[in-house]
């Protein structure tokens, strides 16, 4: 999996390329815990859930359909999160989706329940240039943290910020004169 630095960097973008006009600041406060949760699986492992399972770690958590539930359950509480039930569904659904393709992308693991319930075998895509991140937090600060982090600056930061940079730059209105 990315790290937990790197998952928020999709709704970040968004944030930056679209602006409080559409995404509030809850509403990107939310994003950023959509493009997070998916880990919560994470603690099955703790509890005796194999890694496999369905509901292990990568399982259902990380899949379309769990995305899309979040999505449409945010988009009941968009006055609260002061955008519009569109924009809430979509800044969700992006948000957790995304983890799930993200951890595809990774060079380890068992790979991401993405079909789940339908479906539990693990994908990765085809070209995976972020280098899985360890779950034990002390071996981040190792020289595997370094590559995982350095991974993560290549091949999603520095694109997330291009396009919040360029989103930012095109709605950005034209001083009067």
């Amino acid at each position: 999996m990315p790290s937990i630095l790197t998952h928020p960097a999709i709704p970040l973008a968004l944030g930056a390329t679209y602006g409080q006009r559409y995404i509030s600041g809850r509403l990107l406060l939310a994003g950023i815990g959509a493009s997070l949760l998916p880990d919560m699986d994470a603690l099955g492992l703790r509890l005796g859930i194999p890694y496999g399972h369905p509901l292990g770690h990568r399982g259902f958590s990380h899949s379309i359909l769990f995305a899309l539930l979040l999505a449409v359950s945010a988009a009941f509480l968009y006055r609260t999160l002061r955008s519009s039930p569109s924009a809430v569904f979509a800044v969700v659904f992006v948000s957790c989706s995304s983890h799930g393709l993200l951890d595809a992308l990774t060079t380890g693991g068992l790979g991401v329940a993405l079909l789940s319930p339908f479906s539990n075998h693990r994908y990765f895509l085809p070209w995976r240039p972020i280098a899985v991140s360890p779950l034990d937090a002390r071996l981040f600060f190792s020289a595997w943290g370094i590559r995982v982090v350095r991974s993560e600056i290549l091949c999603v930061w520095l694109p997330c910020a291009l396009i919040g940079v360029l989103g930012f730059l095109i709605r950005r209105e034209p001083k009067a004169k």
